[in-house]
């Protein structure tokens, strides 16, 4: 194991020293140490604190199961999934925007375990914890009217640019090969799934049988 990482770093390749188990060990450790800041950033009562890890881990497992059926797959990533960032969503609108950024960016982590596709460190940040960490952002809508259609929305916006950014920065020469802008083309290929995904999801919640299922799991989530 620790030859295989050495090897992986005397490469020079991330993606060899992301893959190597070692590196997976690493990153499972900084996923499992972010749920234990959940507890401590959460509700005084250790009643609660329990609640909201158990509650978080939850839905970060059925996001990640989730986010293993492809309705559709891109040919350089990205997927449309049945409703995995709702899951991710869900959070901060139970708990707040801390432990929801912080419950995504988990989640992120773990995708890089499961699907992991790198190039340059700054790609590996801006492509998984902190587009993933964005969907957390859904607590800034926690209290308000229609709040959680207004956190999915915040929420794959912040992951869409963060996408967008490195097809701009770091994937160029895919929209060369189309003789496409890399701006519209990184536009244009992150648009196809998110917003799909995006729609779907919307329409789910609009069904009466679902929006009491929500409004009865977020009473039981902070209750």
């Amino acid at each position: 194991m620790f030859q295989e990482f050495q090897n992986a770093i005397s490469s020079g390749e991330l993606q060899n020293i992301i893959t190597s188990t070692l590196g997976q060990i690493i990153i499972v450790v900084v996923a499992l140490l972010l749920l234990t800041i959940v507890v401590s950033v959460g509700s005084k009562s250790k009643t609660m604190k329990t609640k909201e890890l158990v509650y978080s881990a939850i839905a970060i497992a059925i996001a990640i199961v989730l986010s293993q059926i492809k309705i559709f797959r891109l040919p350089q990533g990205g997927s449309i999934t049945p409703f995995s960032m709702l899951f991710i969503v869900l959070i901060g609108y139970w708990f707040g925007t801390t432990q929801g950024v912080i419950c995504g960016i988990t989640y992120g982590l773990l995708q890089l375990i499961i699907d992991p596709w790198v190039v340059h460190p700054a790609q590996l940040l801006l492509d998984y914890p902190i587009a993933f960490g964005a969907l957390g952002l859904s607590g800034l809508f926690r209290r308000s009217q229609n709040g959680l259609m207004k956190g999915l929305f915040i929420g794959a916006f912040g992951r869409f640019i963060c996408h967008f950014l490195t097809g701009v920065i770091f994937f160029t020469s895919y929209a060369a090969k189309v003789n496409m802008d890399p701006t519209l083309y990184s536009m244009a290929y992150n648009i196809s799934y998110i917003a799909v995904e995006v729609f779907l999801t919307v329409i789910l919640l609009f069904l009466p049988p679902v929006d009491d299922a929500i409004k009865q799991l977020k009473r039981s989530a902070i209750s």
